[in-house]
């Protein structure tokens, strides 16, 4: 099957897929048919195959614009596909073209494959790479072709473009790596600018009547993610299998994500049927920032057993909330919790359900981990991303004496992260 770039959520991202993303106070800028405005001259835009709502990707490069403008620099969104949703935000990356000026930095937000990539390849002009991780194609291919194809495609592109770029900017150490083995001549990690210290309010009336529905159950276990095959929620769902079979014969489990391949996600749904879990197995998708935080708020603990995640931000997410994490060691998995929950080395049904069921047995075990997760975020700069990621730019701006040359004009931005290597 042929799937068209930029149809969905991006293959390699790390988005939920569970509803809009609220921008930080004060940061939304106007936007018209090219999107934000903003002074004319030498500025600091963006690439991206489509730009998405509710994808990862996508508020992260609307959060990243909308804060270059605000500081004074102008930046504009240039897509290789319109989105119906955000096409007044966009312009048709061709038409940079005509816009282009002296000391222009060029951003572009790696996760799938897309013409752009060929295409700033051969600018003059200092391109950025902003990389998001690109999901391995081995991880699509006995579900979808065509994804997996995009994903190699994804793969040869950013190993033609990273050794001519100016820097890479990678959401973690472990995606910087990625980064530094395709090639790119220098890097840096900022984490991704749309999770901020503190989280949404958990939505009362959801969370009044999910605590109604739970009343009576036993552990209520919560997965955010995408329903990729990466995301490996089988595994999940057979470990509540064996939780239910032994220690907590009323545990429930919600999977809160949009289906990212149809095929898989329609394979999840007959799985937990066919093991006698369709009454006990929940798939949800759509909520809105108070619906999913009122998740967090009611389920007991979350489980994240993803095979491949250059960031993880439900796991973030869910440490803000003060749900303890229960998480298999994969890709930046480990880099983002650190103390603030159990991380696996292996993760076997048997092995899964019975660190949960000792993690909720032991409620001062559980209390500790709340109290080092809840500290997760600062301590992985989620306060400053933003403000790092537009620091970072404005210096290769000014390498290039465009408009990080003003900074001292702009809001007032942090000394900019050192190099990885």
């Amino acid at each position: 099957m042929t799937v068209p770039v930029g149809s969905g959520p991006s293959p390699g991202a790390d988005a939920s897929g569970t509803g809009p993303t609220t921008l930080p106070a004060g940061q939304a800028a106007p936007t018209g048919p090219t999107g934000p405005t903003g002074p004319t001259g030498p500025g600091i835009h963006l690439f991206v195959p489509m730009l998405h709502r509710r994808d990862a990707v996508g508020e992260h490069t609307r959060t990243l614009r909308d804060q270059l403008v605000a500081s004074g620099v102008p930046s504009r969104v240039y897509s290789e596909l319109p989105d119906p949703e955000t096409v007044e935000e966009t312009r048709p990356y061709r038409e940079y073209e005509d816009d282009a000026r002296p000391g222009d930095v060029l951003v572009y937000q790696v996760a799938t494959s897309s013409e752009i990539a060929r295409w700033l390849a051969n600018r003059p002009e200092p391109v950025v790479l902003n990389y998001h991780s690109i999901t391995p194609p081995r991880f699509f291919a006995p579900w979808s072709n065509g994804i997996a194809r995009l994903q190699e495609a994804a793969e040869a592109e950013l190993a033609h473009l990273a050794p001519k770029v100016t820097l890479g900017v990678a959401v973690s150490a472990f995606d910087a790596a990625e980064l530094r083995a395709a090639g790119c001549p220098q890097t840096r990690v900022v984490p991704v600018a749309t999770v901020g210290p503190t989280p949404p309010t958990p939505d009362p009336v959801e969370q009044a009547r999910l605590a109604a529905v739970a009343e009576g159950w036993g552990p209520w276990w919560l997965s955010v993610g995408r329903l990729a095959p990466n995301k490996a929620h089988q595994d999940t769902i057979a470990a509540l299998f064996v939780a239910r079979a032994t220690s907590s014969p009323d545990a429930h489990l919600t999977i809160v994500g949009a289906p990212s391949e149809p095929h898989y996600a329609g394979a999840l749904r007959r799985y937990a049927a066919d093991l006698g879990l369709a009454g006990a197995v929940e798939f949800v998708t759509g909520l809105t920032d108070g619906g999913l935080a009122a998740r967090y708020a009611t389920a007991d603990v979350l489980v994240m057993l993803s095979e491949h995640e250059g960031f993880g931000v439900p796991l973030v997410e869910a440490m803000a909330q003060g749900l303890p994490v229960v998480a298999y060691d994969a890709g930046a998995v480990r880099e983002v919790v650190g103390d603030g929950g159990v991380v696996l080395g292996t993760k076997g049904p048997r092995r899964v359900a019975g660190e949960v069921d000792a993690l909720l047995g032991d409620p001062s075990r559980r209390e500790a981990l709340v109290a080092a997760g809840s500290a997760r975020p600062a301590a992985l700069g989620l306060d400053h991303a933003g403000t790092d990621l537009v620091t970072v730019l404005r210096e290769v701006g000014a390498r290039a004496g465009g408009p990080a040359a003003a900074a001292s004009r702009g809001a007032g931005v942090r000394p900019a992260a050192p190099p990885s290597h």
